[in-house]
């Protein structure tokens, strides 16, 4: 399989889950101005939008959305029942509720907060995701979104918390999700990924992570990630 991604992009989610089920994947990396791949590919022939990230199969299949993603992945091995329960488990019915609370109340607002286009708005658009996240906050229902147990909205989450530091969000007002960000940030195959996408770690608290190329343009410097 060959994941099309950015470095420290929403795509990184999906190259963990691959990471934590052992699953053999080839990372495939798309300039986001040309969207010509590193092997040399037109990206727009393969997903039109021009976004990471995209699931190539096999047989030449291709699978897009980073939600679908990480449930068609957990769901093509037995070991995938960890991180996204059986069909039929109401715990299944939670994990993508949480997939699309992220995606819809969380993932698409932070870019606006990347694009100069909507400055204008910057601010109603932060005090949303405040809001989404004091009620977030509240809702862990242990160390992870639904438990004990790490899913593949824990890995979404992850990702686009990540972004905070960007986005002028403070996440240490919401205690639970900065504990989050840690614990996320220790576990053995998400290191393997963040090593892999060649992100460093920035922050004091050595939760946070981008690439070294991001760091430098904004003045900021990091160590690199060792699994």
């Amino acid at each position: 399989m060959k994941l099309y991604m950015h470095a420290a992009a929403c795509s990184l989610s999906p190259h963990i889950i691959c990471r934590e089920l052992g699953l053999d994947i080839e990372l495939i990396q798309v300039d986001r101005q040309t969207h010509r791949t590193s092997t040399g590919e037109d990206y727009l022939a393969i997903n039109g939008n021009g976004y990471v990230p995209a699931l190539m199969l096999d047989d030449g299949k291709v699978l897009t959305e980073g939600p679908a993603i990480v449930q068609f992945l957990a769901d093509s091995v037995p070991e995938g029942a960890a991180l996204l329960p059986e069909v039929g488990n109401i715990r299944r019915n939670e994990v993508q509720s949480y997939l699309n609370f992220i995606t819809a109340e969380l993932h698409k607002p932070m870019v606006l907060l990347f694009n100069p286009t909507y400055s204008s708005v910057h601010g109603e658009v932060r005090a949303l995701i405040s809001k989404r996240l004091t009620w977030l906050n509240g809702r862990l229902a242990g160390p992870y979104l639904t438990g004990d147990a790490f899913t593949v909205a824990d890995a979404y989450l992850f990702v686009c918390l990540n972004w905070s530091p960007w986005t002028d969000i403070d996440l240490k007002q919401w205690p639970a999700l900065h504990g989050f960000m840690a614990l996320v940030a220790a576990r053995p195959k998400v290191r393997e990924a963040l090593q892999a996408e060649d992100l460093e770690a920035f922050d004091a608290d050595g939760v946070y992570f981008a690439p070294h190329a991001y760091l430098a343009s904004s003045g900021r410097t990091g160590e690199p990630v060792r699994p």
